[in-house]
């Protein structure tokens, strides 16, 4: 696996913030994007598999990635901000970002105080965001440096007009990835920040790594393994417990 080595940039908190001052209410979010369940699994899938690709279910300090979070761009006014359905940082200090997390329903991430802005954000389509996804955001998270922007339209290109889309950052554009169709009529593109390919397979987002070949395992089936070889271990650190006790008496009798 090949994780991007970033060195960590110093938090620096600010002031309290005037929660009582944001504009955010949940019922009109809730009324806005009313199509919201449709990205849920498809949102779950890829939150899952990169926190455990590259946070390690929440045990890498320096990496951050959510999910639904409100990105501020703009230190005087923080309702200027934007929401990725999920937002991959690398290089910051996670934990002491996430108590600015959990004040509302979503949550807030200041890059001025994290020092740097998301790395690699996804949008998943939906009727009521799809629009939005290919007009609006780009320009966005292009103008506060995102390197890496993608998106993927479970519909096959209904809301975002193709299946399957990524950005590089350059010069202020994001220049768009290839994508090489499958045999199967899956889409692949290659992230170079993540050293993976995202695909477009019959709806379904899956990440391969390109060293390997083979699609990645999906987060619960790394969930499941990891806890398999933790049950392997304990089972051999406890036969050898027993292996030791067992010479032990055999050497005082």
């Amino acid at each position: 696996m090949t994780t991007p080595v970033v060195r960590m940039l110093p938090y620096k908190r600010g002031g309290e913030i005037d929660y009582d001052s944001l504009d955010f209410d949940p019922d009109k979010a809730a009324a806005e994007k009313p199509d919201a369940i449709e990205q849920r699994r498809e949102q779950a899938e890829v939150f899952g598999l990169l926190n455990a690709r590259f946070a390690g279910f929440g045990e890498r300090p320096d990496v951050l990635v959510d999910f639904d979070t409100y990105i501020c761009y703009d230190r005087r006014d923080l309702n200027v901000r934007i929401c990725p359905d999920i937002c991959l940082v690398f290089g910051v200090d996670a934990q002491a970002i996430r108590p600015r997390r959990l004040y509302l329903p979503r949550r807030l991430y200041l890059p001025w105080e994290a020092g740097k802005p998301p790395d690699w954000v996804l949008e998943i389509a939906s009727p009521a965001t799809g629009r939005g996804d290919v007009t609006r955001k780009p320009g966005v998270y292009a103008r506060i440096g995102v390197p890496e922007y993608w998106r993927f339209d479970p519909s096959g290109g209904r809301y975002h007009g193709e299946p399957l889309y990524g950005g590089t950052l350059t010069g202020g554009e994001y220049q768009p990835v290839e994508l090489t169709t499958g045999p199967d009529g899956s889409l692949k593109g290659y992230s170079p920040l993540l050293d993976l390919s995202l695909a477009w397979d019959e709806g379904w987002p899956r990440f391969f790594d390109p060293n390997t070949g083979p699609c990645l395992e999906n987060w619960r089936q790394t969930g499941a393994r990891a806890e398999s070889e933790a049950v392997a271990r304990g089972e051999a650190e406890a036969e050898v417990s027993r292996l030791r006790e067992r010479l032990r008496r055999q050497q005082q009798g």
